[in-house]
């Protein structure tokens, strides 16, 4: 059944929106140049004002960019900490209040800085050779410890001529022995390891204080004991860690003499961990690994003293994202998204559970997905980036009647223009009856007695979800016409280990099937043109639409953005194949080829007559594009009308970049406006298309 009650617009509109000021035009592409939010709250120590990173859009260098701000709570009132065209974050307050360390590229490279709280002045206290991260002050505010990669050797271990004085020989060979050797985002990696290291308030010259080698990936958090004479964290440091990815423990090293000792030996990841303001317990994150494509991430907090652990029960059958401890060491606040949402309640131990807030998230610009921060002050006040379809990440401040925006980031031009609203929808999928959720988005001034295309978005992951959240690139395709479906077909997050699973090694399956009655559902609604269905989805979400097209010729176009379409090839070249080969199949690929092919798009390409365009970044390690250019290829060879479009730079997120994402979007428009039924002359379209299309 479809929901047909639209979401009111007063609940969407930021706080001090000049609602008053007439709306001048739809949602355009020069806008994501305008796009503001926030993250990273940190309270001050009174409580009373927050620190903040304010994100924004450099048009010129066509990146995003972030300074540090602050707001006052009772007032809202803000103005900067740091100004001009570099990237400030990870805002970390000292122990006495007075200074802020933060991370900056203003010197030309990520360096540790600290911002005098009463003067304003700004300094740059470190030079280290990689970017630092995870950076953290020991209780006593007289050090800092980060997280810093260091290389080790990767030359060729053999002997080789020296070459003659002068003479221009080709760049040596590059010795590569460990599973992990490219990553999506930064590329071919150095060999080595993230290892911690502690730094002076004063600056000068850091001290290593780990060692030796472990996955190089799997470093999580930084926490100091309450004496200072120790620091916990999380590694996969086991002699098999290539074999077993995830199965990271909670380690101590003593500062004096860099002794290394384990605090679990769980089989599966325990990770982040938080040491309680009173010293005595230590907080973390982790589950049991059974090799199933997803598990509920659970908070457990463990006695330092006796060294027993015990799990907290947080909300029912859902996943925990973040969490902080209180003032008093009594009460854990935490996030966990649900049904699409992102929410944040306090657990107390041994106590009730209270949600504060249910629309947290904003951090993710492009695709309405989760992700959020938040920050809890002495006097337990929750301050939360808040989103919504309307505006993206705000400050809020959390309250179980009424949260209260804090900034107003995008209300310079957001209540300017005339925005898609949401809808909510739920269906029983055609396969089994389950409950499937969605959210249609739909045009500036749509009217129920027109007829409209219907786009349906699919999102990747696959085990993620979408929410009621902004996101520009549903803006735009509803800007351009469109009405926007957005669903959770099983394999989303949100709704329990159990829906998760349902697509455990069975990935695409009946998740089609949820789609299509999604679709199914808002055709039947009487306002959209049946003869204009269109079809997109990026990694996950690419799969699907390639699947998709594989099964029924009902939509007009398609676009496959960085899919996978050969799950062996796949497997082979993906950046963390040990991970997909071990969690998403029963076997190896030469061990279960016929698995690997019934779940291949390819596999049924020989079905697809729908024109599709595959669009994919030239630097995707994730989906590499060898995945697009297979499907490519095959339509050529059957005829289909295709294109492919190539970023170049672009890794599998492919729209980093503002001028990226406009690219993707206007990529997506051209090609279903090229396949609507006006454009077409009966019984000519097709084949004007592939005689075009063969000529490049």
């Amino acid at each position: 059944m479809v929901s047909s009650i639209f979401l009111a617009l007063n609940s969407l509109t930021p706080a001090s929106a000049d609602t008053l000021s007439p709306v001048v035009s739809k949602f355009q592409y020069e806008d994501v140049f305008n796009l503001e939010y926030a993250s990273s709250p940190e309270f001050n120590s009174k409580g009373d004002k927050v620190y903040f990173v304010r994100h924004y859009m450099d048009k010129q260098a066509d990146l995003q960019r972030s300074n540090l701000w602050q707001v006052e709570m009772a007032s809202g009132r803000s103005r900067p900490m740091t100004s001009g065209a570099y990237n400030d974050h990870s805002p970390k307050l000292s122990p006495d209040g007075e200074v802020i360390a933060f991370i900056s590229d203003r010197s030309g490279s990520a360096q540790i800085h600290l911002l005098w709280l009463d003067t304003g002045d700004f300094q740059q206290i470190s030079r280290l050779p990689e970017p630092p991260s995870n950076v953290t002050w020991s209780p006593d505010g007289n050090h800092l410890a980060f997280a810093m990669f260091v290389p080790e050797d990767s030359t060729l271990p053999v002997e080789l001529p020296k070459k003659p004085k002068g003479a221009e020989w080709a760049e040596g060979p590059k010795f590569i022995d460990s599973a992990t050797y490219r990553v999506d985002g930064r590329g071919y990696v150095k060999q080595g390891n993230d290892q911690i290291f502690i730094l002076p308030r004063e600056g000068g010259t850091p001290r290593q204080l780990t060692f030796g080698k472990y996955d190089p990936m799997s470093f999580s958090g930084i926490s100091w004991s309450a004496d200072g004479k120790a620091i916990y964290f999380s590694a996969n440091r086991h002699e098999n860690h290539e074999l077993e990815p995830l199965n990271t423990e909670i380690y101590r090293v003593g500062l004096d003499t860099l002794d290394v000792a384990v605090l679990t030996d769980r089989y599966g990841p325990d990770a982040a961990p938080q040491v309680s303001p009173d010293g005595k317990k230590i907080a973390y994150l982790g589950f049991d690994d059974q090799h199933r494509g997803y598990e509920n991430t659970s908070l457990y907090v463990m006695e330092l003293d006796s060294g027993e652990s015990r799990k907290i029960e947080t909300a029912s059958d859902r996943s925990v994202d973040q969490f902080k401890w209180t003032a008093d060491s009594r009460s854990i606040a935490y996030s966990y998204d649900d049904r699409g949402n992102t929410k944040i309640a306090v657990k107390r131990l041994g106590g009730r559970n209270r949600v504060l807030a249910s629309d947290a998230g904003g951090l993710s610009l492009g695709r309405p997905y989760g992700g959020s921060d938040f920050a809890v002050s002495p006097r337990g006040d929750i301050v939360y980036t808040r989103t919504n379809g309307l505006y993206p990440a705000e400050l809020a401040k959390a309250d179980t009647s009424a949260p209260r925006n804090l900034t107003n980031l995008n209300g310079d031009f957001l209540p300017h223009r005339k925005l898609a609203h949401l809808q909510e929808i739920v269906v029983q999928s055609r396969h089994d009856s389950r409950e499937i959720q969605g959210w249609l988005a739909f045009p500036p001034d749509f009217d129920t007695s027109k007829k409209y295309p219907l786009m349906l978005e699919i999102h990747g992951g696959p085990f993620a979800n979408y929410g009621p959240r902004f996101a520009a690139e549903i803006q735009l395709y509803a800007a351009a016409g469109y009405v926007v479906l957005f669903t959770n077909p099983r394999g989303s997050t949100s709704y329990g280990e159990e829906f998760a699973n349902l697509i455990h090694h069975n990935y695409p399956s009946h998740d089609y099937d949820d789609l299509m009655t999604a679709v199914d559902s808002v055709v039947d609604q009487g306002y959209i043109d049946e003869k204009r269905l269109y079809v997109t989805g990026g990694s996950g979400g690419g799969v699907l639409t390639a699947w998709i097209v594989g099964k029924t010729d009902r939509f007009r176009a398609a676009v496959v953005a960085k899919p996978v379409i050969n799950w062996e090839s796949f497997v082979l070249t993906a950046d963390f194949s040990r991970f997909f080969s071990k969690y998403w199949f029963s076997g190896m690929p030469w061990e279960k080829p016929e698995e690997y092919r019934r779940r291949s798009p390819l596999t049924y390409v020989g079905n697809v007559t729908t024109p599709t365009m595959l669009l994919t970044g030239e630097q995707d390690f994730r989906t590499p594009i060898s995945e697009s250019e297979q499907f490519y290829q095959a339509l050529k060879l059957r005829q289909v009308p295709t294109a492919m479009v190539r970023i170049p730079g672009a890794s599998h997120g492919i729209a980093a970049r503002p001028s990226q994402l406009i690219a993707k979007v206007a990529s997506v428009l051209y090609w279903f406006e090229k396949y609507t039924p006006e454009s077409e002359e009966p019984g000519e379209q097709q084949a004007t298309n592939i005689s075009d299309e063969t000529k490049g």
